[in-house]
């Protein structure tokens, strides 16, 4: 199979090696790929702003006459009043009034802490207790799993209790403790690796055989 003459192929090789090139130093090609892929995402994700959010939010509502809240001029106000707020933020490159742009920050994070708190609670605490609040049996090698899902736990809070010296019992307990959250962490780093090598691999496939024709 002949080298490809697709040219959004060899754009895209290009930058595959301008990035690559970053392994033998850091070097002009590598930059320039950098603030293309900063650029590009920046410009994508501001079309998707525009196109499902301000447009269908705002926009529309504004040319067609029509916002669902209050009926009335008032209605109008409300749908205008969060563009406002959020211009508001421009005011952070002036030197003079950057401080205004602190209230809509402060709006932005006041407002988003409420449901980030519940969705954090949600998946961060109560589906990590949800694994040890289980019936347990030694029916089948499901529950032997469960056994080492509540010990593992038991241990690794017993390494963060700091109110009684680690020796004797507590001691022990609070050394397989960390064995447990070793085992969590590298689990967890390899698998961090895996995913990096399986898109590794993917650039050097698309290398051999969508543009080199090596491989099929």
């Amino acid at each position: 199979m002949p080298i490809s003459t697709d040219i959004g192929v060899w754009v895209a090789v290009f930058f595959t090696l301008c990035i690559f090139s970053f392994l033998y130093k850091d070097n002009p090609f590598y930059k320039f790929a950098e603030h293309v892929a900063v650029g590009v995402s920046a410009g994508y994700w501001f079309v998707v702003l525009m196109k499902e959010t301000l447009e269908p939010a705002v926009f529309l509502p504004l040319k067609q006459g029509r916002w669902n809240l209050v009926p009335g001029p008032f209605g109008i106000f409300l749908l205008i009043l969060p563009v406002l707020i959020g211009l508001l933020l421009f005011f952070r490159f002036s030197k003079k009034y950057n401080y205004i742009a602190r209230i809509p920050i402060a709006l932005i994070y006041g407002i988003g802490a409420g449901p980030t708190l519940v969705q954090y609670l949600q998946n961060s605490v109560i589906r990590q207790i949800q694994p040890t609040m289980v019936k347990i049996s030694f029916a089948s090698w499901d529950s032997f799993s469960e056994v080492l899902i509540a010990v593992g736990v038991v241990c690794g809070l017993t390494y963060f209790f700091f109110s009684k010296e680690h020796r004797g019992t507590i001691g022990a307990v609070a050394k397989v403790g960390i064995w447990t959250l070793m085992i969590g962490f590298g689990a967890t780093f390899g698998f961090t690796v895996m995913a990096r090598v399986s898109l590794l691999i993917g650039r050097f496939v698309f290398l051999m055989r969508d543009w080199l024709g090596v491989i099929s």
